[in-house]
């Protein structure tokens, strides 16, 4: 990049979040950008624009996606739920081993996507004891750590807090404040999920509010980061807002766009 008129070089980085099997646009999500910083959900395992799409209609078909989609976004989780364990229970396959090779074949490629320097941290869809196979060398792997980027601090903090939606990272919301405790004051705080602010955590077209993290919020306010950075919520009510000192931004649902968020300095 070029230096300033006053001679200081200026840092770009790209953040995507969300990217749910778009690995073709992920190849390019750090051109002109000094590091790409990614917010986890790598895997797609069912396209909620296009039932076709995803691991779930690959194993079932596309009519068996729509009903699945249908009856979760009717909030009828037990129901979904029964209606997968009957599918599988019909094709008499190992569900963990099915999911597991699939989630392989989508990381495989995602991961030879990303560009060096590459910072990521886990989405709640995600599988983190598969990611140290396929993180390259250019790809840092961080949850509930710190990491310096031109002279600023990166805190992160990965996963998803619990749901009846049951997807792989959830964790307790005692082990997810301890993340964010262990990351401390930093300058910019990289989540998957919001904090616990209605306008964040509301989805417009799914028509609910998502899990966002109290004690994200908690820390924001008491450590006043520059930014917090985040995704999960496909189609927020409200995409960026201050809380306090802090600059708050929802950087979009990569799958659909194809675009990162820039923050320069």
């Amino acid at each position: 990049m070029a230096p300033t008129p006053g001679g200081n070089r200026r840092t770009r980085i790209h953040v995507v979040s969300d990217v749910h099997g778009n690995a073709r646009d992920l190849a390019r999500a750090g051109d002109g950008a000094d590091a790409l910083i990614c917010l986890g959900d790598l895997v797609l395992f069912l396209d909620y624009a296009d039932h076709s799409r995803g691991i779930f209609p690959d194993l079932f078909g596309t009519e068996n996606a729509d009903r699945l989609v249908e009856l979760r976004t009717a909030r009828r989780f037990t129901e979904a739920r029964e209606f997968g364990a009957r599918l599988w229970a019909g094709v008499g396959m190992d569900r963990l081993g099915a999911i597991e090779k699939a989630v392989r074949k989508q990381y495989a490629e995602l991961f030879a996507a990303f560009p060096t320097p590459t910072y990521a941290t886990y989405g709640n869809v995600d599988m983190p004891p598969l990611w140290a196979e396929y993180a390259g060398p250019g790809t840092t792997v961080l949850d509930g750590e710190r990491v310096e980027i031109g002279g600023r601090v990166f805190g992160f903090v990965g996963g998803g807090l619990r749901t009846p939606m049951r997807t792989p990272y959830e964790i307790s919301d005692e082990e997810y404040a301890a993340k964010v405790e262990a990351v401390g004051e930093v300058d910019v705080l990289c989540t998957h999920i919001p904090p616990d602010v209605p306008d964040l955590v509301y989805d417009t077209v799914a028509r609910r509010f998502e899990r966002g993290s109290r004690a994200l919020l908690d820390a924001i306010r008491r450590t006043r980061p520059r930014y917090a950075l985040f995704g999960h919520v496909h189609q927020p009510l409200v995409r960026r807002m201050r809380i306090g000192a802090t600059e708050c931004v929802n950087v979009g649902h990569f799958a659909g766009s194809g675009r990162p968020w820039a923050l320069e300095w």
